[in-house]
C-alpha cells in the first residue's frame, strides 16, 4: 500500500508539473484538435480537384464529349492547350494530367480501328496519380463506348458486377485519416511527454531530491507512466468524441471504451519507450533527436498510412518488435469494423508483452542513470 501511495502522489506531482507547463498543454490541445481536423480535411487519399489539360488534335464531337466528361469534384475544369505545349506545361508542373487526343480520333473509332489516347501523368503527385489515371481510362472507355453505341439498343452483358463497400460506403478519405491522426498523436505525445518529464527532472535537479526519499526507481517510473499516459488518454477520448465524431462527423462503428482500454495498454508501452530514450539522452535537444526518428518510423511503417502487406516481408517482421503495428491493427478492427475482444486479443497480448520488455529495459537504464 505504501508503494501504491507513492506512485499515486508522484503521479499527481507529474500532473501538477504538466499543468504549469503551457507549452506542453498547448501541444496536447493542438495535436488532438486542430491537427486532427486539418489532416482529415486536407490530406486527400482519393482523387479530388485534380488539375487536367486536354490537347484536342481532332476537334470532333467525340473529342469534345471526352473533354466535357472530366467533371468536378474529381477534376478541375479542363484547360485546352496546344499539342506542342504538353512537355512545357508538364515540366512546369502546371497540370497533374494532360490528355492528348490524336487527329482523326473519331473517324478511326467509327472505322473500327483502335486509336491511342495519350495520358501524361505527373507522378510526383503520388496520392492522385495512380487513381486519377484509372479514372481517366474509365472515362475515355465509357464515353467512347457510349458514342459508338448511340442509336443502337443496349446489349446486356453476360456478367453483372455488384460492388459492396463495407465500413466506409462513400469511400471518404477523412473517415480514415481522422482516426489515424488520433492514433499518431497518441504515439508522438506519449513518447514526448514522458521523455520531457524525465529530462526536466534531471535538468532541474529534482531527481536528486527524489533519491533522498524512501522511493524506488520502479515507483518513480510507474508514476511517470500513469500520469503522462492518463493525460494523453484523456485528450484522445475528448478528441474522438468532440473532433472526430462531432466536428468531422465520422461514425465510429465499435466500442470507444474498448479502444481506450487498448490505448491505455499501448500507452504503457510507448511511455516506457519514452523513458528509455530519455535515459539515453543527456539533454532535451538530444532527446528530440532520438525521439523523432523513432516515432516517425513507428508512424510511417505501422500500417496507419500504407497497408503492412505492401511492405517487404523482412520489414514487416522487424516492425512486429514495436507496439505501433499491433495498436493500429487493433484500433482499425475496433473503430472501423466493430470487432470485439475475441478478435483483437492477440494484438493486445503483443502490446502487453512488448510493454513489459520496454519497461524492463527502461527500468534498468533508469536505475543506472540514478546511480
Amino acid at each position: 500500500m505504501r508503494a501504491a501511495r507513492n506512485v499515486l502522489w508522484l503521479g499527481l506531482k507529474e500532473l501538477a508539473s504538466l499543468r504549469r507547463d503551457p507549452v506542453m498543454l498547448v501541444l496536447i490541445v493542438y495535436a488532438f484538435s486542430i491537427a486532427v481536423y486539418s489532416v482529415a480535411q486536407g490530406l486527400k487519399m482519393e482523387v479530388s480537384n485534380a488539375s487536367i489539360a486536354v490537347a484536342d488534335e481532332d476537334g470532333s464531337t467525340l473529342s469534345r464529349a471526352l473533354t466535357d466528361a472530366f467533371l468536378p469534384p474529381y477534376f478541375r475544369e479542363p484547360a485546352l492547350i496546344a499539342p506542342g505545349d504538353i512537355d512545357r506545361v508538364m515540366d512546369a508542373g502546371r497540370y497533374t494530367f494532360v490528355v492528348d487526343i490524336p487527329p482523326r480520333f473519331q473517324a478511326d473509332v467509327l472505322a473500327g480501328r483502335r486509336p491511342a489516347v495519350q495520358v501524361n501523368v505527373d507522378a510526383t503527385a503520388m496520392s492522385q496519380a495512380g487513381n486519377g489515371a484509372r479514372y481517366i481510362q474509365q472515362i475515355v472507355t465509357e464515353e467512347t463506348r457510349r458514342f459508338v453505341a448511340r442509336g443502337t439498343p443496349d446489349t446486356e452483358l453476360p456478367v453483372e458486377l455488384l460492388t459492396r463497400v463495407r465500413f466506409n460506403p462513400n469511400l471518404q478519405g477523412h473517415w480514415f485519416t481522422a482516426v489515424m491522426q488520433v492514433i499518431n498523436s497518441i504515439t508522438i505525445l506519449s513518447i514526448v511527454l514522458v521523455g520531457a518529464a524525465v529530462i526536466r527532472e534531471r535538468e532541474h535537479g529534482t531527481l536528486e531530491h527524489l533519491l533522498v526519499m524512501p522511493l524506488t526507481a520502479t515507483e518513480i517510473m510507474l508514476s511517470k507512466v500513469w500520469a503522462n499516459g492518463a493525460a494523453v488518454l484523456l485528450a484522445a477520448s475528448v478528441s474522438l468524441y468532440a473532433v472526430v465524431q462531432w466536428w468531422l462527423g465520422v461514425p465510429v462503428a465499435g466500442s470507444v471504451g474498448l479502444f481506450l482500454a487498448g490505448a491505455g495498454l499501448y500507452l504503457f508501452s510507448t511511455t516506457a519507450l519514452g523513458i528509455l530514450l530519455a535515459t539515453l539522452a543527456r539533454s532535451m535537444p538530444q532527446f528530440g533527436l532520438l525521439a523523432i526518428p523513432v516515432f516517425v518510423v513507428m508512424i510511417l511503417l505501422s500500417g496507419a498510412t500504407t497497408p503492412m502487406e505492401a511492405m517487404p516481408e523482412l520489414l514487416q517482421d522487424l516492425m512486429q518488435a514495436l507496439p505501433a503495428p499491433h495498436f493500429v491493427r487493433f484500433a482499425q478492427a475496433v473503430l472501423y469494423r466493430g470487432a470485439g475482444p475475441a478478435i483483437i486479443w492477440p494484438d493486445l497480448a503483443a502490446i502487453a508483452g512488448l510493454g513489459v520488455v520496454f519497461f524492463a529495459a527502461a527500468l534498468h537504464r533508469f536505475r543506472a542513470s540514478l546511480a
